[in-house]
């Protein structure tokens, strides 16, 4: 090789590196990954979480603008179980971003994220509560999420694996789409498909055109419609309608009703099902069910009572965690409603007389 043309290679090498060197400070420079890591603390900070990565933001331009987050903890403020844990994420941004603009993210993609509930639910408890009265903040959300290889966990015990997600953006009048698929502990697939039209007046988040979409492998299907709106804490409505497909039991019409929480009442979900064999119009009381599911789940004190809620159930057969029953007939409450494919009789003036004292 002679002398000239290995000048012009190195001259050209040269040249090539230095475009690449400046190229990474234009990428660096351009998008700032630590105006976007100081803003997701801030935004964590102010949840009372705090966000920690085991290496800096790594910035990327091509195929479009994003930033690489390695080693992701989300804990409680003071907390030593995290929530969250994730072995890499990635934001992508925006070109007007970029260039200057307003600091925004487009999408928020997470892989082999594992969520402890125990931890969430701590969190979740220490929360302040919204002062009465006070209107709730109804955020606009224009970062879609994507999730994949996922888990959810209560410490060591793995309740769903192979956890993908993905959702939109949510903004008013534009259709909102969420999709999600898992598999249980038992080795069972779960698929969920969600599509809603949000609209958001003031402090209020309207629903409408609900689509959702449940599936259990092949043993379920439920499909409900409706719309819902929600206003803050326990001001929340809901009118779904739709089937509960069951591959060895035939097709059931539900309907579910939510109604808001008043002064004297509680936040109230009336569930009815109505198909062969299986009747059911039941009201149940979410938050308190939800607290009295936790009660029999602490695996350090299980507290075994009556789950809260009335209404009238009659089910042939029940199958769950192993346990058959069959012929289950369920009453609760002051006020038992008839099934739903019956109406109520009318007391006969017998019934209304106490039962004879016992001697």
């Amino acid at each position: 090789m002679s002398r000239r043309l290995r000048l012009i290679l190195l001259t050209l090498g040269g040249l090539a590196l230095t475009v690449v060197l400046i190229a990474a400070v234009a990428v660096y420079l351009l998008l700032q990954p630590d105006r976007f890591t100081a803003m997701l603390q801030t935004q964590a900070s102010n949840a009372g979480l705090e966000l920690n990565l085991s290496s800096p933001a790594s910035p990327t331009l091509f195929p479009r603008p994003a930033l690489d987050l390695s080693g992701i903890t989300l804990n409680a403020q003071g907390a030593n179980a995290p929530i969250l844990l994730a072995a890499h994420g990635r934001l992508v941004l925006p070109w007007r971003t970029v260039f200057g603009g307003p600091t925004v993210i487009t999408q928020l993609e997470i892989d082999s994220p594992r969520v402890d509930l125990d931890a969430l639910q701590e969190w979740l408890a220490a929360l302040p509560a919204q002062p009465e009265g006070s209107p709730p903040n109804i955020p606009r959300i224009d970062t879609g999420v994507s999730i994949s290889h996922g888990s959810v966990v209560r410490g060591n015990e793995v309740l769903l694996g192979n956890v993908s997600l993905a959702a939109g953006s949510l903004i008013s009048g534009q259709p909102f789409p969420l999709s999600g698929s898992a598999t249980t502990a038992a080795g069972t697939p779960l698929q969920l498909r969600l599509f809603a039209t949000p609209r958001i007046a003031g402090n209020t988040l309207q629903l409408d055109n609900i689509a959702l979409h449940l599936s259990q492998g092949s043993a379920m299907t439920l499909t409900l419609n409706g719309s819902a709106h929600w206003h803050g804490a326990a001001g929340a409505a809901a009118s779904l309608a739709g089937t509960l497909d069951q591959a060895n039991a035939g097709q059931y019409d539900v309907s579910l009703t939510l109604t808001p929480a008043t002064r004297d009442k509680p936040l109230l979900l009336a569930l009815k099902l109505d198909g062969p064999d299986n009747h059911a119009d039941l009201r149940l009381p979410p938050l308190a069910l939800a607290h009295w599911w936790s009660q029999l789940g602490d695996p350090q004190n299980p507290q075994l009572t009556v789950p809260p809620g009335s209404g009238h159930a009659e089910i042939a057969k029940l199958e769950a965690a192993g346990v058959s029953i069959e012929g289950l007939v369920i009453q609760a409450g002051d006020a038992v409603p008839a099934p739903a494919t019956t109406a109520a009789a009318p007391a006969s003036p017998a019934s209304t007389k106490p039962p004879p004292q016992q001697k």
